[in-house]
């Protein structure tokens, strides 16, 4: 899911920030030119930055979890009967019987007791673990892709129809993304899509209207 929820950010932002690019400096009357290096030019600096946010956040989780996991290593050594307690504490709340609770906490605990206590106190997973590396690489290269796209646009519409072209293949881009994560996450489909078209619409509505703005201005 870490991996997921980065590829999803960053194909929405490399989408919806592209797109509000190129539209805001073609609606300031730029050249064909111009729009290809700022949208570019936007793309790779996206990805970066895309790359080292996720990069910092995921490595602070990891941090946390690692915290976590020496103090939960220390009190097995310290006070393993404690421990031992605790864990058939949870499988009781969990719905089984003490004495049953009891015999689960200590076979897992003889396997592997610092595992069972990360899984079953701290909900720590070698699969839902902290990955900084592939957090930040897929929020880069979800968000190069999703940042091509609007540029692609660019490069096979005719000047005049460009603001209107990059503008509605968006849509449909970050419409086809939203459904994808909702199925992908269990959501419901209709909202995901709805929730993700609005707020692209809005921010490549808004950054246009500067565009015009600067545009006019100019």
């Amino acid at each position: 899911m870490g991996w997921l929820r980065a590829a999803v950010l960053g194909a929405n932002d490399g989408i919806v920030s592209t797109a509000s690019l190129v539209l805001g400096v073609a609606a300031a009357h730029a050249s064909g030119q111009a729009i290809l290096i700022a949208g570019s030019a936007g793309l790779v600096a996206g990805a970066m930055s895309m790359a080292a946010g996720e990069y910092v956040s995921v490595h602070s989780q990891a941090d946390s979890e690692h915290a976590e996991l020496e103090k939960e290593r220390h009190e097995l050594l310290t006070d393993e009967a404690g421990e031992h307690k605790e864990l058939a504490a949870i499988y009781v709340g969990r719905g089984l019987d003490k004495a049953l609770a009891n015999q689960v906490a200590e076979q897992l605990m003889a396997h592997d007791a610092l595992d069972a206590h990360a899984r079953d106190e701290l909900g720590i997973t070698e699969i839902l673990r902290a990955k900084p590396l592939q957090a930040a690489g897929a929020s880069a290269l979800s968000f190069a892709i999703g940042a091509a796209l609007p540029l692609l646009v660019v490069l096979l519409s005719p000047a005049s129809v460009l603001l209107w072209s990059v503008f509605i293949t968006s849509l449909i881009f970050l419409a086809v993304l939203g459904g994808l994560a909702a199925r992908t996450g269990g959501a419901r489909i209709r909202t995901g899509v709805i929730r993700i078209t609005f707020w692209g619409a809005l921010a490549m509505a808004i950054t246009t209207g500067v565009g015009m703005l600067f545009g006019v201005t100019g």
